[in-house]
């Protein structure tokens, strides 16, 4: 790394090589405090919820995806020999991000998005990924929202129920059940489901870098933490004991919810990009850069993660913002330094991901045997597309999990997961 970037790196407190195995015993640490109910950062939720040993057949269910900035519904039907089929998908804005929601409001606006699929299934897959504690018969009671939702009144109901309820107000016929989870559980069931003819593995794990950042886990039978193998749900993105630069401390101050979700700030899609804004306004402020590249970066009003992405896949790509700098402003130290600077965000969140998903694996107890590996269902845009960050997670499991402890994965995706996960979830008795 260049010196100068480095200097002012450590100025502000921004620790550019974490320890990827340090870090997962600490995280791990804190799970096991939840597992135990000692009182710990991540909720460590438990379901109630193991993947199907066999795939449902010649059965329907209505799947509903909210998260992120989206919500998404639609109709899964599997086939007599279990083969899925998605129909009627609609999309829309998740309900709570553009204005404040009641909680009247913000049922009926759920109920709204859902019109279109009145009556097509007796059952309800509902993806909602948010922090709840789920009930044994898989309702979910909220915690608290993420991802910049504003919809308190919702805190503490049970989704399912009140759900239920307006539905009904709207005239549709009697639900079985909706059966909440949050999106980790989909990815690891989908993870569960799409196995490929062949494939055996010990364990699984379902692990999302999007908008947020979250981690699910299958946790083996345990009198010491007095439960049951069943997945559960860590709520990652809450743990605390992480090192934050100033750049993530002012930016924290800026969030909904400031002082929460530490770990989720440092690495998710929702901030990489602010955070970014405010590393490159600071850099600017102490000089690190060319007179006239310092007046125009103070002169950004705003950097997304997709300008940031796009920077660093194309340093002088001049149509993103920082590549117009780049190519008319920027002398090549300048754009050499704004590229360091941005990439070692990139490379931290890599390196926490990589930690959350060592510590789950550590936790599964399994993936002893290299021929049947720990599965690890990834997802998210943020994982799958911000520059080289899934190449260094694969690198970094490698490292700590397969050479230092000896524990074998995989990381596996597949087509529409989450909706997926979550029409298994469904269909589970």
């Amino acid at each position: 790394m260049n010196a100068k970037v480095s200097a002012f790196l450590n100025k502000h407190n921004f620790e550019s090589h974490i320890d990827v195995y340090s870090v997962a015993k600490d995280i791990q640490g804190d799970m096991i405090k939840g597992l135990k109910k000692e009182g710990s950062d991540q909720d460590m939720i438990r379901t109630f919820t193991n993947p199907p040993e066999s795939s449902a057949k010649g059965k329907s269910v209505i799947v509903i995806d909210a998260g992120g900035t989206n919500f998404r519904s639609c109709l899964v039907s599997f086939d007599n020999e279990g083969n899925p089929v998605i129909s009627e998908m609609e999309k829309t804005k998740m309900p709570g991000v553009e204005k404040e929601l009641s909680k009247k409001d913000f049922f009926k606006q759920i109920a709204a998005n859902l019109e279109h699929l009145k009556n097509k299934a007796d059952r309800i897959g509902f993806c909602f990924s948010y922090p709840m504690e789920i009930q044994e018969d898989r309702d979910g009671i909220l915690l608290g929202f993420s991802k910049e939702v504003k919809a308190p009144e919702v805190i503490g109901s049970a989704i399912g129920k009140c759900l239920k309820e307006e539905l009904e107000n709207n005239g549709w016929n009697t639900i079985k059940r909706i059966s909440l989870c949050n999106d980790t559980v989909a990815a690891l069931l989908a993870g569960a489901a799409c196995a490929t003819e062949g494939d055996r593995f010990s364990s699984y794990i379902g692990f999302i870098l999007g908008t947020g950042m979250n981690a699910a886990y299958l946790q083996p039978e345990s009198s010491e933490y007095n439960i049951k193998k069943q997945i559960v749900v860590c709520e990652s993105g809450k743990f605390l004991g992480v090192n934050r630069s100033d750049f993530d401390v002012e930016f924290d101050k800026t969030t909904v919810k400031p002082g929460t979700f530490y770990l989720e700030k440092l690495c998710s899609g929702a901030y990489l990009g602010p955070v970014s804004w405010f590393a490159l306004t600071a850099a600017a402020k102490d000089g690190l850069f060319s007179e006239n590249t310092c007046k125009k970066i103070l002169e950004l009003p705003v950097l997304t993660l997709i300008e940031m992405d796009k920077f660093l896949h194309n340093p002088f790509n001049c149509e993103c913002v920082l590549g117009k700098i780049a190519c008319e402003t920027a002398t090549e130290d300048d754009t050499d330094m704004m590229y360091q600077l941005l990439d070692a965000i990139a490379e931290r969140s890599a390196r926490y991901s990589a930690a959350i998903l060592t510590a789950c694996a550590i936790q599964t107890e399994k993936g002893k045997n290299a021929s049947m590996p720990i599965c690890m269902l990834c997802d998210g845009t943020t994982f799958f597309k911000t520059n080289m960050i899934l190449q260094r997670v694969n690198g970094y499991l490698d490292q700590v999990l397969t050479n230092q402890l000896g524990i074998y994965w995989k990381i596996v995706s597949c087509d529409n997961d989450i909706t997926l996960g979550a029409a298994i979830s469904g269909l589970i008795d």
